[in-house]
């Protein structure tokens, strides 16, 4: 398609670009370990370029969370009442909520949305430059798309699925384990940020149902179309995945949602450190201060000392 085709590009730029760095590392240049982890290194890419709209993501969110008592209200305000005014007022009041919260329920899907035009990508890349008789795209020569076709991993090319017609049985085993992982990763990730992120005001009402949906319904998509994935593409996925998770797991240990189950635990962490080094965990002078809070390295330490006008000395 000419629309996705700059994206092609790119894709293919960025995956030749770990290609040089990991073959001058030593991997042979047809392996199936270069081109995979050539795949890898795309992800890696993608999701730093991107870690300004997982912040953003978050916060959406975090916010979507903490307004949902708000707009349950709203809800129960005109519960049963269909007329059009009733109607017009309930979507007004929900608009207005989300401005002052400066959020939206679709802020949390950004990552998504933007990784979505590159999944469809590289599965064109897979699917129709690597090859013998690729013409080669951007800096994907004709002979690195040879290389790419040879390269296999656990015996299954990169660009073999699963129900592809005359593939082998290690083709069918490398892509059914990689469906799992993909489907598994897919379903912990939602769960993560759900169940362990969440308040318990969050975890009712319409929203918390469409989270619970949303939770199983994704893995299952991606049980009916992973058979039609390339190999590659299952790796992209599977890996874009786990790096969800240790973001999510990073921010949710270092700046929990109040309320949440991720936020007791946090402060259970603290209050564990500040007994051990002797130091209160709240300033007596100001209850919302913690004393002892988390530095950017994951340790702890006490209250900073203030430091100490020295007396002058007479002359």
């Amino acid at each position: 398609m000419i629309i996705f085709r700059p994206i092609e590009i790119v894709v293919a730029d960025i995956m030749v670009v770990w290609h040089t760095v990991l073959t001058w590392l030593g991997l042979a240049p047809e392996s199936g370990a270069a081109w995979a982890l050539s795949i890898v290194g795309l992800v890696v890419t993608i999701r730093i370029i991107l870690v300004p709209l997982f912040v953003k993501q978050i916060k959406a969110s975090r916010a979507m969370q903490m307004i949902a008592p708000e707009l349950k209200a709203v809800q129960a305000k005109y519960k049963g009442k269909k007329d059009q005014a009733s109607r017009e007022a309930m979507s007004r009041e929900t608009m207005e909520l989300y401005s002052k919260h400066k959020t939206n329920p679709f802020a949390s899907c950004l990552p998504m949305l933007v990784q979505a035009p590159i999944f469809f990508a590289l599965f064109r890349v897979l699917n129709y430059e690597i090859g013998p008789d690729s013409a080669g795209i951007g800096w994907l020569t004709p002979t690195l798309a040879a290389q790419a076709d040879s390269a296999t991993i656990f015996g299954a090319p990169l660009s073999a699925t699963f129900l592809e017609e005359g593939s082998s049985m290690t083709v069918k085993i490398v892509a059914a384990a990689l469906i799992v992982a993909m489907v598994a990763t897919t379903f912990l990730t939602q769960r993560q940020l759900t169940r362990k992120n969440m308040p318990a005001s969050a975890l009712e009402g319409p929203m918390a149902q469409q989270q619970k949906v949303l939770m199983y319904i994704l893995p299952f998509i991606f049980v009916i179309s992973g058979p039609n994935f390339p190999i590659g593409v299952l790796i992209y996925w599977t890996t874009t995945n786990l790096w969800t998770m240790g973001q999510q797991f990073y921010v949710i240990r270092r700046n929990p949602t109040p309320g949440s189950d991720a936020e007791k635990t946090y402060k259970a962490r603290l209050a564990a450190k500040a007994a051990k080094k002797g130091v209160p965990l709240i300033d007596s002078s100001n209850p919302d201060h913690l004393v002892i809070e988390a530095d950017e390295a994951g340790e702890t330490g006490g209250q900073r000392e203030q430091p100490k006008k020295k007396p002058r000395k007479k002359r």
